[in-house]
């Protein structure tokens, strides 16, 4: 039974030196970190055990889904038996809801709240995939990328019907392998990158042979995907997805030529971008990142963001993959070991060279996979916002009106306002807006993010421990 006399959100409050939100590489990196300087770290996640997404259930996984899931995923197990022989609090099942300016931490873990007071705060909530809205994309059998491979690593659980993959980069060809390996029947792959354009590879050539290890891997999975005999489409343009109640059919174009595809499961997926919904809410400073058309909060050299103590590492900061994000979430803790004075001062001039190293091959990617405008700025009768079933005609028939900004479109239409909060709309609404009203994202902004970040119910949030 709660106890009546606690007022609603006012849970007795726990301090720590440092709170750690995610615990994906980059946070699983960050509290090993501090906890090894001496700092008390809490650890919190939503899942059941650490991993993140990229590592979801791997401390639980077995040899066949090893097998399946290749070695890149199979490395996370070091990083969650050290966290394991740590001893550091690690919350499980803890959705963080809300953060005060001041850092306090406000978490709901088995149905019941609690704050935490905390001197510093290391986000590391990852990437999300950028939406691609196309027509058709809302459909019952139209799923992501992200989504097929969550139920494989948490359930081991496949397609069983023939399966549709659309859109670009190294997450799509990742998944069509893993799916061969594990006997789902892939219809076709239509890759809606543009090409290689071997000018821009040429200027590129340094990078790519710093990146060469990730380059090799790429290379790796398309001869594994093509080898199977799979029907692999290039240049796809005019995608859309077709069907009354459900899919039953892709058409698209390929070197200039109509195609149609009969199915009923379509996945799509067109790149990651940060996940920025937490440091939005805290109103840090945030700029539009022309090369991953995603915005992207501003850090020093520590990570750490506009508000004193709080830092972004991994994905959430910029994309730069699992191993960057270990190496940014080592620096993160580093970082606050430093501003809170425990033991000897570092420079992280180690981590910062070997994160520079890694990211090297960036340029190259960004370009090699950048989302064709078609894809994410789509047509008018195309949905966009899918809680609330706003298209992109009504915002742009809004900026017309005067709107000015994702903001506004909530006041015409709550475009934004459903129970994603704009996680799935945010950037498509942003790039709508720019365009038809010709001004760069970064004046147009983005939603203004307010808790709670997750939802709870009213019995939830009264029910303090």
């Amino acid at each position: 039974m709660s106890n009546p006399a606690i007022p609603l959100n006012d849970a007795p409050s726990q301090v720590r030196d440092l709170v750690v939100i995610g615990a994906g590489p980059a946070g699983m990196a960050a509290a090993l970190a501090a906890k090894r300087r001496g700092l008390d770290v809490l650890l919190l996640d939503e899942q059941p055990k650490v991993g993140g997404q990229i590592y979801r259930s791997i401390t639980e996984t077995d040899a066949q889904r090893e097998r399946i899931l290749g070695a890149d995923y199979v490395y996370g197990k070091s990083l969650a038996e050290q966290i394991r022989a740590s001893g550091l609090a690690h919350w499980a099942g803890a959705s963080v809801w809300q953060i005060d300016p001041d850092k306090t931490v406000h978490v709901l873990r088995n149905d019941r709240t609690t704050r935490i007071e905390t001197k510093s705060l290391v986000i590391a909530t990852g990437a999300m995939e950028r939406p691609f809205p196309v027509p058709g994309w809302t459909l019952p059998g139209v799923m992501t990328a992200g989504a097929g491979q969550i139920l494989l690593k948490n359930a081991a659980v496949v397609p069983q019907v023939p399966v549709v993959l659309a859109g670009c980069g190294p997450l799509l060809y990742l998944l069509a392998a893993q799916y061969l390996r594990a006997g789902v029947e892939i219809r076709a792959v239509l890759d809606t990158s543009a090409g290689t354009d071997w000018r821009l590879a040429i200027s590129h050539a340094t990078s790519l042979l710093a990146g060469w290890g990730y380059v090799r891997k790429g290379l790796g999975l398309l001869r594994e995907i093509k080898s199977a005999g799979i029907p692999f489409f290039k240049d796809v343009g005019g995608l859309r997805i077709d069907g009354e109640d459900a899919v039953r059919q892709v058409s698209f174009s390929s070197a200039g030529r109509a195609q149609q595809i009969d199915c009923e499961l379509v996945m799509l997926h067109q790149g990651v971008v940060p996940n920025t919904q937490v440091s939005w809410s805290l109103r840090a400073e945030h700029q539009w990142d022309d090369e991953q058309l995603c915005w992207v909060p501003v850090l020093d050299s520590w990570g750490q963001t506009s508000l004193p103590g709080i830092y972004i590492a991994g994905d959430g900061a910029g994309i730069g993959g699992a191993l960057v994000a270990e190496m940014q979430g080592a620096l993160a803790g580093i970082g606050v070991a430093n501003s809170l004075g425990f033991g000897a001062s570092e420079d992280g001039a180690q981590q910062r060279a070997q994160i520079a190293q890694h990211l090297r091959i960036r340029p190259f990617l960004n370009q090699q996979y950048r989302p064709k405008d078609e894809f994410r700025i789509p047509a008018d009768d195309v949905v966009v916002c899918r809680c609330e079933e706003v298209t992109a005609g009504a915002i742009r028939e809004q900026v017309q009106l005067g709107c000015v900004g994702p903001n506004q479109t909530k006041s015409f239409s709550r475009c934004g306002m459903g129970p994603c909060q704009g996680r799935q709309c945010g950037l498509t609404v942003t790039e709508i807006i720019a365009k038809e009203a010709k001004l760069p994202p970064q004046d147009v902004g983005y939603y203004r993010i307010r808790p709670p970040l997750k939802s709870l119910s009213l019995a939830q949030l009264a029910a303090g421990v």
